[in-house]
């Protein structure tokens, strides 16, 4: 069975954290570069961070230094902690593979107040 499941966001404050899990089954998850990417109200999706099977990290300009993308390969969850967010960070945050393949899951809603 195919699946991402996104959690964990929901309102902060600008300069707060969230933590986002994402679950995927096995099919979508093993060795496969995993992704955070986002969409804010009216925008396209943009890649947020993204993570090999060997856990090398890359990011955005826009979060690095703020956002860490990690992996557990074995529950198949990759992991994007938030830190020192900004009012800019706004928007609907799924997971996916990297490039990211056709399935998405429903993603999980960040808002950060000013």
């Amino acid at each position: 069975q195919v699946q991402l499941v996104e959690s964990g966001g929901g309102l902060v404050q600008a300069g707060g954290s969230l933590s986002l899990s994402c679950a995927a089954s096995e099919s979508i998850f093993a060795g496969n570069q995993m992704a955070w990417y986002r969409q804010a109200g009216g925008k396209q999706r943009e890649l947020v961070a993204h993570i090999g099977t060997g856990a090398w990290p890359s990011y955005a300009d826009s979060v690095k230094g703020r956002f860490t993308i990690s992996r557990d390969n074995v529950k198949n969850t990759v992991y994007l902690e938030m830190n020192s967010v900004k009012p800019e960070d706004t928007g609907v945050y799924y997971c996916n593979t990297h490039p990211g393949q056709s399935y998405w899951g429903r993603g999980t809603q960040v808002t950060v107040s000013s």
